[in-house]
């Protein structure tokens, strides 16, 4: 699973290479907790373990380095 490097902080986001065939999204790992973004428009797909607060956090370093997330998306995926 392929991360996006250079996205400072304690979340780890990365794509599976299985879900090429989906949307642009990105998943989000903090310890034990996960959680997924669409990318285009940025919203909360899936959630499992963020508080609001956190996920509110989140969504604000994605709309922040979104088109990092977006370049990583494409090269990984071939578009």
């Amino acid at each position: 699973m392929p991360r996006v490097r250079g996205i400072p902080g304690p979340y780890r986001f990365f794509f599976y290479s299985y879900d090429c065939n989906e949307p642009k999204h990105v998943h989000v790992r903090r310890e034990r907790k996960m959680c997924k973004f669409w990318l285009e428009p940025v919203a909360l797909s899936t959630d499992d373990g963020f508080s609001a607060v956190e996920l509110n956090r989140i969504r604000a370093i994605i709309l922040k380095h979104l088109e990092h997330i977006l370049e990583a998306w494409d090269e990984h995926c071939g578009e």
